[in-house]
């Protein structure tokens, strides 16, 4: 039996006991984790297709370690403009085993919703006074200010996508990313997008408290180290 799932925003082919190198998870090594969208079931001559993914199918796993991928070169070059660039770069991968090809039956791996924000608690009006002989000129109160969003893509790594689906979270400062942790923030942008699971998270907190300190010169310092951000 094999079968065909997409994990990470990748698309997999696997069957029992096979071990595959896939974008990094947001698991520990050693625990299990399991992958509901099954695009393609095959046992035998029997082949299940799913529309897009098959109901009730499930691929149970274990991830083995986590390590970075063979190094690329990536190199530009522009004609007749003297432009050339070399960079280098080495994916974020993890290692995991199948364990196990569920074809139907099996129960949606529960997905951690974000907590929501307690309810603020109305301000208790106070008694009204006994009013006075003359009435003093109502004072019009002062408008509310509206805290204004930071621009998260000024943290290497994160593009667009990324940081809509932060917004979406209620993470839209650098202050509350500084807060965060990587991995609360990979959950995030997977459970947003599959095509964002890839990111790398670990050094946004770092960035982020840079950015909200408005140290930007160390911030440049960094990125400047930086390879998507990713330590080099």
């Amino acid at each position: 039996m094999y079968a065909i799932v997409e994990i990470a925003g990748q698309q997999v082919k696997v069957a029992k006991d096979q071990k595959v190198f896939v974008n990094r998870l947001p698991v520990e090594e050693g625990k299990k984790v399991s992958f509901d969208n099954v695009l393609l079931i095959g046992d035998g001559d029997k082949i299940t297709i799913g529309a897009p993914a098959i109901d009730g199918a499930q691929i149970g796993a274990k991830v083995v370690k986590h390590l970075k991928g063979d190094k690329v070169i990536v190199f530009k070059k522009k004609r007749r403009k003297g432009f050339r660039k070399k960079n280098g770069h080495r994916q974020y991968l993890s290692e995991i085993v199948i364990e196990s090809i569920v074809a139907s039956g099996a129960t949606p791996a529960k997905k951690e919703e974000p907590k929501a924000k307690p309810a603020k608690a109305k301000a208790k009006t106070a008694a009204p006074k006994a009013k006075a002989e003359t009435k003093a000129p109502a004072k019009k109160a002062a408008p509310k200010k509206v805290a204004k969003a930071d621009d998260l893509k000024k943290i290497e790594g994160v593009g667009p996508k990324a940081a809509e689906a932060m917004v979406a979270a209620g993470m839209d400062t650098f202050a509350k990313v500084a807060k965060a942790k990587p991995e609360a923030i990979a959950t995030i942008l997977s459970e947003a997008s599959s095509n964002l699971a890839h990111l790398v998270t670990d050094t946004w907190p770092k960035q982020a408290k840079l950015a909200a300190d408005g140290k930007w010169d160390e911030l440049k310092e960094l990125q400047d180290k930086l390879d998507g951000g990713i330590e080099k």
